[in-house]
């Protein structure tokens, strides 16, 4: 296990005080100690949002981009340099709403990095609208009369796409949740970890108390994630009983075996043949 330390940025942190992100960081941070990571061994991309302030806040190769496209960059940076362990960050709003086609996609490919998706229901950076996640009827800056809309199932969108590894967590329980954030960088394919984390500023309903009523850690003995009809229930779960843990595994063929990747040199550590390149430029450029 590394010092967990060596992951400690000194940049100030801007989130609001009690902030469910808090707990979302220190779990990830104690999940790459656990995994023996050293800060060089880390790509964190991010979009735009408090989530994505989180690469921010640690000591680590980062990648702060546009908002809702933190997975096309991170996709790039591991087919580029595919010994790197990249972890994607964003919100809900960042990754389900302007980033959603990008999830279903990277889903798809099984690309061997991590998603964590920090989902408190609400769009926070941008004070209080109402997010792809927000529960129906709820009183937002943008539905006054009450969310007439049924929120999106992120999990059970995962199991329909056959997602390589899909979990949930909790920002309240930051051990439970840095041994999911650590199984999902060990898993061989594209991992997604939805963590709930409550917005103490905007939102009023789902609460650190409102969760702590309701959350659930899945019987590890009883419960199979390699069941995708048993998965799909589980995932579809939501309202007095909340089931947190590995919610669903396939054991698909990832992207880098499939293109010829697992083994070979990173691209970025290739010498290019010059004289090819500049032909190609040459004909494009005619």
């Amino acid at each position: 296990m590394a010092d967990i330390d060596i992951f400690k940025s000194d940049d100030p942190i801007a989130w609001c005080p009690g902030c469910g992100n808090f707990g979302i960081l220190n779990a990830l941070k104690r999940a790459l100690a656990q995994l023996g990571l050293k800060p060089e061994d880390v790509l964190l991309v991010s979009g735009i949002g408090q989530a994505a302030k989180l690469p921010h806040y640690l000591r680590c190769n980062t990648f702060n981009g546009l908002h809702g496209r933190a997975l096309p960059a991170a996709t790039g940076a591991k087919i580029a340099g595919h010994d790197l362990v990249v972890i994607a960050v964003g919100g809900d709003g960042d990754g389900y709403a302007e980033g959603g086609n990008h999830f279903i996609h990277a889903m798809r490919r099984n690309l061997d990095m991590t998603y964590l998706v920090h989902n408190n229901q609400i769009y926070g950076l941008t004070k209080g609208q109402a997010s792809p996640t927000t529960d129906k009827d709820m009183v937002t800056g943008t539905t006054p009369g009450g969310n007439f809309l049924g929120p999106e199932k992120p999990l059970a969108l995962a199991v329909a796409a056959d997602c390589g590894f899909a979990a949930r967590g909790f920002a309240g329980e930051i051990d439970h949740l840095a041994g999911l954030i650590e199984q999902a960088v060990r898993h061989e394919g594209f991992s997604f970890v939805e963590i709930l984390q409550p917005c103490v500023s905007f939102n009023k309903v789902n609460t650190f108390a409102w969760y702590k009523e309701r959350v659930y850690v899945l019987d590890e003995a009883s419960y199979d994630p390699a069941d995708r009809a048993a998965a799909f229930q589980k995932a579809l779960e939501w309202g007095d009983r909340i089931p947190l843990g590995v919610i669903f595994r396939s054991d698909r063929r990832t992207y880098e075996d499939l293109a010829g990747l697992k083994g070979a040199k990173p691209l970025r550590d290739r010498n290019p043949d010059k004289e090819k390149l500049a032909g190609i430029f040459e004909e494009f450029f005619a």
